[in-house]
């Protein structure tokens, strides 16, 4: 009878509104089943979400991810970043040497000059000043480089660019001279106006534009993948081979910067790998 009295009066106090005791024991929660509670979505910002942030299962929704700002003089692999630059790397006196010796015996034409030190990481230890590779062959106008460089250019035109001109030109065929169109000038690469420095800088690289033969004619350096000419045999030979000399060699065919010209460097890399397109 209590118990049907209680629900009456119950029943009575919800029908007429009047408002329960605010006094009594206050209901307990239920408790959440783990992994069933969703995660608070945070602010995201408008764009694609950041790479590698966490998707939240329940909601779908990837939390942001705070960018940490770049030290002063942290790397990066962007090379819209300057590099840092070092300082003008010094060559041991013994090799420089060698180097200058196995140059002469070549037959070339070379000055040493003083030591080259444009800040920002541009210049040569021990630079050398060729007015011409081998005997009888110039290149113009004169170049300034490392001694390095200047060994593996007359190497390479003994060796290839003389031997492949007798072959495609006839056997009296000789190179008068080698023109030149960049060899040492403090850039960075492609000109560009940030990134990374270029290997001329270092003294490492020079461009070549062109073959000057001995009758007068010139072999230009520009677009031949398709030139079933013996001037496009010619082109193909001497820069197919100029890998087994540089460490690195462009062509026209590798990308808009070098249309005219053939760009051969010798940058030291891991493993002796070679770059050449």
């Amino acid at each position: 009878m209590r118990h049907s009295a209680g629900m009456i009066l119950l029943s009575v106090s919800i029908l007429s509104g009047a408002s329960l005791p605010t006094k009594g024991p206050v209901p307990v929660p239920k408790p959440a089943v783990p992994g069933e509670q969703a995660t608070p979505t945070p602010e995201l910002k408008p764009g694609v979400p950041p790479k590698g942030a966490e998707i939240n299962r329940k909601t779908g929704a990837q939390p942001r991810v705070e960018e940490k700002e770049a030290a002063p003089g942290d790397k990066t692999k962007d090379d819209s970043i300057e590099e840092v630059f070092l300082p003008v790397k010094e060559e041991p006196a013994e090799e420089h040497a060698s180097c200058l010796a196995d140059l002469k015996a070549l037959g070339g034409t070379f000055t040493d000059t003083k030591r080259i030190d444009d800040g920002k990481g541009c210049g040569i230890d021990k630079p050398v000043r060729v007015t011409a590779i081998l005997p009888g062959v110039a290149l113009k106008p004169e170049g300034t480089m490392r001694c390095a460089t200047a060994l593996a250019l007359a190497r390479w035109t003994k060796e290839s660019a003389v031997p492949a001109a007798a072959a495609a030109f006839g056997p009296d065929t000789r190179i008068a001279t080698v023109n030149q169109a960049s060899t040492y000038v403090c850039r960075l690469r492609n000109n560009a106006t940030a990134g990374k420095i270029s290997e001329h800088a270092h003294g490492n690289a020079v461009d070549i534009a062109s073959f000057t033969l001995g009758n007068g004619r010139t072999i230009a350096i520009q677009p031949r993948d398709e030139d079933g000419t013996l001037d496009g045999a010619f082109q193909r030979a001497v820069t197919a081979s100029g890998c087994l000399y540089f460490t690195t060699v462009l062509d026209p065919g590798s990308d808009a910067a070098h249309e005219m010209h053939l760009h051969l460097d010798i940058i030291e890399r891991k493993n002796g790998y070679r770059y050449c397109r």
